[in-house]
């Protein structure tokens, strides 16, 4: 889907904290003006992968498509930085949407907290001890126990990032899947994962949270001490990222399975 009819004063330009962002942000908005948030048609976002995420939290709750150019280190979810030509890159640009996973999480002491991840949900164990999470899947008990340091649910574009890292799947955009990766498991010990349907819905609950705490983090939302955790994608909420022709996002996922 191309983004198109972006008008030259209709930009937010967003940046990181880091010289090189602020740097960046004022030569643009010198060039091409600046308006507000919520005056704005597109946020162009000016930094790295993590305050990409951050941009796009933050439109989740509007229909305002982000455009990202690389002002940080690896930029996979950015586009190549240039100060030339803004105006026709945004109008030529391929828009992708993203639905977020939301986490639902029942903490120890009865508070219920939700947040959500376009990236990934993981449980983490907080102290020494291997967590122990039975894991079930649309009402289903799937896996009754898992030790392990902790477990991820992400999203397809989600998929490249800690979850890779995790020895997961890399999943494309079209795939309908959510990869579930454990995090270092010792029993049982051969188990890899699952690939699960997109409307799955799942549901760790943790076994001995008062000798085991386990921690839950959406993104970069951590809550602490969670007792249970459910988690499924929400398609009624999207953010709309954009990408110069031919450097699209699904592109990006099926390019990273032949990096070596």
């Amino acid at each position: 889907m191309n983004a198109g009819g972006f008008a030259q004063g209709r930009i937010c330009f967003l940046a990181a904290a880091t010289p090189l962002a602020q740097e960046a942000r004022e030569r643009l908005m010198a060039r091409y003006g600046d308006v507000g948030f919520d005056q704005a048609t597109v946020v162009v976002a000016l930094g790295g992968d993590g305050f990409m995420l951050e941009t796009l939290h933050r439109v989740l709750a509007k229909p305002l498509p982000v455009y990202g150019m690389n002002r940080g280190s690896v930029g996979f979810l950015m586009n190549a930085f240039a100060e030339e030509g803004l105006i026709a890159r945004l109008n030529a640009a391929q828009a992708v949407r993203l639905n977020p996973l939301r986490m639902h999480a029942v903490t120890a002491a009865g508070a219920v907290e939700e947040a959500l991840a376009l990236n990934e949900v993981s449980l983490l164990r907080q102290l020494h001890q291997t967590a122990r999470l039975r894991i079930t899947v649309d009402g289903r008990v799937r896996l009754s126990e898992l030790i392990c340091d902790g477990i991820l649910v992400s999203t397809p574009a989600g998929s490249t990032a800690y979850n890779l890292s995790a020895h997961g799947p890399i999943v494309p955009l079209s795939a309908n899947l959510l990869p579930m990766t454990p995090i270092s498991a010792f029993r049982p010990r051969r188990w890899r994962g699952a690939l699960l349907p997109s409307g799955a819905e799942v549901l760790f609950e943790i076994q001995e949270p008062d000798k085991r705490p386990v921690a839950a983090v959406a993104d970069s939302y951590e809550v602490r001490d969670v007792v249970s955790v459910a988690v499924s994608l929400d398609r009624s909420i999207g953010a709309m990222v954009l990408f110069d022709p031919d450097q699209g996002l699904s592109e990006r996922i099926i390019a990273e399975q032949f990096t070596v």
